[in-house]
């Protein structure tokens, strides 16, 4: 892959049934793409799921991509929505070493980036931080001075703006 490989967001509706998720995510290995987040969560109708996935490649593979997903007979719907306007949002819990001097510091960069402690120990904290991937991308490089010891993300979500279908 060449150096126009960006970032692509993309949301599957599909039937909530077994073996779907592996399904799609074959369509992407064959092609030799990783999928850099992967959120699966059920709708407001059972018979349903939302998949949101990031991937990162070129244009015109995941074209082709996107067009063999909606061939699958469990997608209903698939959309790419880069560079589309979109409510989007991650969820990230990042745990950082942290000695009793440290804390009010540590508090400070979470308030700045809107993050709240969920965790307290006498040499760590947990913080809760929300929002797009690049502000959680810069809170995690802020706090890595400080030792991170762990953290997990939820992985992207994406929701089309008004009454457009996602």
């Amino acid at each position: 892959m060449n150096s126009t490989m960006e970032q692509h967001s993309i949301s599957l509706l599909v039937s909530n049934k077994p073996g779907v998720l592996i399904r799609i995510a074959l369509v992407f290995s064959r092609r030799g793409y990783n999928l850099d987040s992967v959120v699966v969560s059920p709708t407001h109708d059972n018979a349903f799921s939302r998949m949101n996935l990031v991937a990162r490649g070129n244009k015109e593979p995941l074209a082709q991509i996107i067009k063999q997903l909606g061939k699958l007979v469990d997608v209903i719907h698939v959309a790419d929505h880069t560079g589309e306007d979109v409510v989007e949002g991650e969820l990230l819990f990042i745990k950082v070493a942290c000695s009793k001097e440290q804390r009010t510091e540590l508090l400070q960069i979470a308030d700045h980036f809107k993050a709240r402690s969920v965790d307290l120990t006498d040499d760590s904290i947990t913080f809760e931080a929300t929002g797009k991937s690049a502000k959680l991308n810069a809170f995690q490089v802020m706090l890595e001075q400080y030792g991170i010891l762990e953290s997990v993300r939820s992985g992207k979500l994406i929701i089309a703006r008004g009454r457009r279908a996602t």
